[in-house]
């Protein structure tokens, strides 16, 4: 958990709340934007993994030994208990039940802690084990279906993010619980989303994750190619690598926001800083806690300390050859996808000019 960008041009880390552009380039209109998508037509999803996959010890190890994202959490909670006094708390997707035992200890006066997945079991037993069960009650039920013993809260909490912020849809049951629940002038935790882009020159490894199929221990696998650059690589990108400012292309007020704003276009101009290739577009995000008596956020920059989230990188089909002070701009659309929900249907438009090229290419991708 940091406050600030180091060696970024960040608006945001100057105190300037970031700019996020509509797009009026054709074909991105949100409603229409996938209708002819290439590949992404004939993808078949797995069966909904979802909570099955939060039922393992596995993930929850890894959430909680990521420092940034739960050392973020508690300060944010234990560290403002003027926040949490007497209050009324809800968290969505509880888990291990971490963030409840955080709001006990900065004196909630009742924790609702919901989860559908078989670690709800586990929850009440470390709750129980930390002397809390008079102040933490554990519902094992989607947050849709739940029934909570009072008709409002005060606070919610949840640790909803996913890859690219919006992977797994989890957002949209933290807002129904705040159409429901939330009463007027509570506080959702955190309270502010932003998702960010920027290029970087990646030569060496999309070589090893491309161009590996050309001859795979003497087998062509070429044909692979078009889906191994149709899904998004989640991974720790080297922040030397990237060779642009960074842009804002979704800044979200979780107090306001409507589950269908979640689908969203956006248009984005990136300028060079030096002379370089560009391979791929990257992308992190950040959340914010707003009501702290310091305001804190969670980055997964690629500036900052390594998180589970990594950053997700979109590769071109083309690489671009750019000079300092050109730029690269462009349009983004991300869709859930209708076969699976719970997986993101992205499209991307990028367009350079210089003394050497003039290219416009639109790539569809799928986060799944």
């Amino acid at each position: 958990m940091e406050k600030a960008h180091r060696g970024m041009d960040i608006e945001e880390s100057q105190g300037r709340k970031p700019q996020v552009l509509p797009t009026s380039e054709e074909g991105f209109d949100i409603a229409t934007c996938f209708e002819n998508r290439g590949a992404l037509d004939t993808y078949v999803p797995d069966a909904d993994y979802y909570f099955d996959s939060y039922s393992h010890f596995g993930i929850h190890e890894e959430m909680l030994k990521d420092k940034v994202r739960t050392e973020g959490y508690r300060k944010a909670i234990v560290d403002n208990v003027h926040l949490f006094k007497d209050k009324i708390v809800l968290d969505v997707g509880c888990g291990t039940g971490i963030l409840s035992i955080f709001a006990a200890k900065a004196g909630a006066k009742h924790v609702y802690a919901v989860e559908n997945a078989n670690i709800a079991k586990h929850a009440q037993d470390i709750i129980r084990e930390n002397n809390l069960t008079e102040k933490i009650t554990v519902i094992k039920s989607k947050i849709e279906e739940a029934e909570l013993p009072v008709p409002k809260v005060d606070i919610i909490i949840s640790e909803w993010m996913g890859y690219f912020l919006l992977y797994e849809s989890m957002l949209d049951s933290i807002l129904f619980a705040r159409d429901k629940w939330l009463n007027e002038g509570g506080i959702m935790l955190p309270d502010r989303a932003t998702l960010w882009i920027a290029s970087i020159e990646d030569e060496e490894y999309k070589n090893k994750k491309i161009h590996f199929w050309d001859n795979v221990y003497g087998v062509k696998m070429s044909c692979i190619k078009k889906w191994a650059m149709f899904e998004p690589l989640v991974d720790n990108v080297d922040s030397q690598s990237i060779n642009s400012d960074s842009c804002c292309i979704l800044d979200i007020d979780l107090s306001k926001v409507k589950i269908e704003d979640l689908d969203f276009s956006a248009s984005y101009t990136l300028n060079i800083k030096r002379k370089d290739s560009i391979h791929a577009i990257v992308s992190w995000f950040e959340v914010h806690f707003s009501h702290a008596h310091t305001p804190l956020r969670i980055s997964t920059s690629p500036y900052m300390k390594e998180t589970h989230w990594k950053q997700t990188t979109f590769y071109l089909n083309e690489v671009l050859k750019v000079f300092k002070n050109d730029q690269l701009h462009g349009s983004i659309a991300v869709k859930k996808s209708k076969k699976n929900p719970r997986e993101l249907d992205i499209k991307i438009s990028y367009h350079t000019r210089n003394n050497i090229q003039d290219h416009h290419s639109v790539q569809f991708y799928k986060l799944c």
